[in-house]
């Protein structure tokens, strides 16, 4: 991986902030890098006496301090960095993006509120950071991932794969996801059925299943001691996609940047309906 400074992990007090520090924390020590906690806010212009308005902003500002003694506590060999900013969010974490090797945050997935679905500032900061970002639900855990070991059994690496599209930026963050964790990668191919296909259609199967096999020699030599297992699947990306990841230590799928500011359709699904954290990589 392109050397960088820290994991980072966005705070505002959330249980899904907190759980994506957790994560980070442990990625951070894999990594062998130091953890960079960043808490980005709006101060409000005047005091106010109102206090719907000041409890949730003093109850913020503190979120860093606890979400540091925690972390120290459960992790007293890491490194942390804690940082305040004032402005916008979005903004201030995407910045921090430009010097880390990963930004991790908290998203909600469907919940009670379905319009509120991930959160603006996740699904913003997802659709435009420079680094890689995992998104983290809340959810729960064991002891021993409480505890935040990172040597208990690995689950696997998920992969969702386009072949039009194989880049390295996406084929090095997942393989090499999957050996700090010593876990096995399983990559993931899906396609479209057509409605009506053609009597004279051939299989596109065995085409598929070859592309697949050249795109992934190179990595294999790259990363000898990780195992990799293949699936191609017709269907929906995400749906299957989802249904891969289930009980899976992190799903990992692309950004292509010229697309602009926003995330694709099969990013936005995964990210709305996996349990389990979700890594976008943007790629060329």
């Amino acid at each position: 991986m392109t050397p960088q400074q820290t994991v980072t992990a966005g705070i505002d007090g959330s249980p899904e902030s907190l759980e994506a520090a957790d994560w980070a924390a442990r990625e951070a020590l894999r990594r062998d890098i130091p953890l960079h906690l960043i808490h980005a806010y709006d101060q409000p212009a005047e005091r106010s006496r109102l206090p719907e308005i000041e409890v949730p902003f003093h109850r913020e500002s503190g979120a860093l301090d606890r979400a540091v003694l925690r972390l120290s506590h459960a992790h007293p060999t890491l490194g942390i960095l804690d940082e305040q900013v004032t402005g916008p969010p979005v903004r201030a974490l995407s910045a921090a993006a430009e010097s880390s090797a990963l930004l991790v945050l908290g998203s909600r997935g469907f919940g009670a509120l379905a319009g509120v679905l991930v959160g603006s500032v996740a699904l913003a900061v997802a659709s435009r950071a420079a680094c890689p970002v995992v998104l983290v639900r809340a959810r729960e855990h064991s002891e021993d991932e409480r505890e935040g070991s990172v040597a208990s059994p690995s689950r696997p690496v998920v992969l969702g794969l386009d072949l039009d599209h194989p880049c390295d930026e996406l084929m090095e963050f997942a393989f090499f996801a999957a050996a700090v964790r010593d876990a096995p990668l399983h990559v993931v191919h899906t396609w479209a059925i057509p409605l009506m296909p053609s009597a004279d259609a051939t299989d596109p199967a065995p085409e598929k299943s070859r592309l697949l096999a050249a795109a992934l020699t190179p990595w294999k030599h790259k990363f000898p001691g990780t195992q990799v297992t293949e699936q191609l699947v017709h269907g929906l990306a995400g749906h299957h996609l989802v249904r891969a990841a289930a009980g899976a230590d992190l799903l990992v799928v692309g950004r292509r940047l010229p697309a602009g500011e926003r995330l694709g359709r099969t990013a936005h699904s995964v990210i709305h309906h996996a349990k389990g954290p979700v890594a976008i990589v943007a790629h060329n």
